[in-house]
C-alpha cells in the first residue's frame, strides 16, 4: 500500500499544500503574503478532491515547522494540528530550510545547497545541506540565525567544503554581497521559498525513521530564541 501524506506550509510569503500518494504528488502553491488563513484550507480541499482521498485515509500530516515568519509558522502549525486532531493523524514537522534544499534538487539536481531566509533585524536563518545516497539530506552543523557578517567570518575560518553549492532563499536577495564573500563556490539558484511539494518528499523519510508525533506534541522551531530590539528614547 502506498504512503499517503498531506503537507501544509505557511511559514513564509508562500502558501502551499501538497498530497503524496506513492510516487504521485498533487500540489498547490501561491505567493500570498498576509492571505494564508484564507488560502490554505481551500488548497487542502482541492488537493484531497483531486487525489480522491479523505483526511482519514492519510498516513500522516506534515507541516512547515520553521524557521520563518513567527506568525506564518504559528498559522501553519495551528491549521495542521486542527486537521490532524479531526482525522486522528500523526504529524511530521519539516524544516523550511531543508525544504528549499529539496526544491533546489528538484529544479537543478544540485546535491549541495546553501539556504538563507531573511530573518529581519539584520539577520538570516541559515542551513547548509548535502543530499545523501538515499535521497534524504544531511545538515552540516546546525540551523541558526545570525548576522551575515558573523556567518562569513565563521564559515571562512572553518571552511573545508568543496564543489559547487547552489543558493536558495530570500536571504541571498536581501544580502546580495553574501555569496561573493564566502570562501565557497556558491552559485545562484532559483528557489526563494519553501514549497509543500518538496516538504512532502522529506516527510516520507521522517515518517520512515519513526519521528512522527501526536498532534498535541507538534511544535514549531523558531531557531531565534530571543528577539533583538532597540528601546525607544525615554523607554525603560
Amino acid at each position: 500500500m502506498s504512503t499517503k501524506i498531506l503537507a501544509v506550509d505557511t511559514s513564509t510569503e508562500n502558501c502551499s499544500v501538497a498530497l503524496m500518494m506513492g510516487d504521485e504528488i498533487i500540489s498547490r502553491c501561491e505567493y500570498a503574503p498576509r492571505e494564508h488563513t484564507t488560502k490554505i484550507l481551500p488548497m487542502v480541499d482541492t488537493v484531497l478532491a483531486e487525489g480522491g482521498v479523505k483526511l482519514t485515509q492519510l498516513d500522516a500530516l506534515a507541516f512547515g515547522r520553521g524557521p520563518g515568519s513567527f506568525t506564518g509558522v504559528r498559522i501553519g502549525i495551528g491549521i495542521a494540528q486542527g486537521l490532524a486532531f479531526g482525522a486522528d493523524l500523526p504529524m511530521v514537522g519539516i524544516s523550511t530550510l531543508m525544504t528549499m534544499a529539496q526544491g533546489t534538487y528538484r529544479t537543478h539536481q544540485s546535491e549541495q545547497v546553501l539556504t538563507a531566509i531573511d530573518a529581519r533585524m539584520g539577520e538570516i536563518y541559515w542551513g547548509q545541506y548535502r543530499r545523501q545516497i538515499d535521497g534524504d539530506w544531511l545538515l552540516q552543523g546546525k540551523e541558526r540565525v545570525l548576522a551575515p557578517d558573523a556567518l562569513v567570518q565563521e564559515q571562512n575560518a572553518n571552511q573545508t567544503d568543496s564543489g559547487i553549492w547552489l543558493t536558495a532563499g530570500t536571504g541571498w536577495e536581501s544580502y546580495a554581497e553574501l555569496r561573493s564573500q564566502l570562501n565557497l563556490n556558491a552559485q545562484k539558484g532559483e528557489i526563494l521559498y519553501p514549497d509543500s511539494q518538496d516538504m512532502v518528499v522529506l516527510a516520507k523519510y521522517t515518517l520512515a525513521r519513526g519521528e512522527a508525533v501526536s498532534a498535541e506534541d507538534a511544535s514549531p522551531v523558531y531557531v531565534r530564541d530571543t528577539v533583538t530590539w532597540k528601546k525607544l528614547p525615554g523607554r525603560e
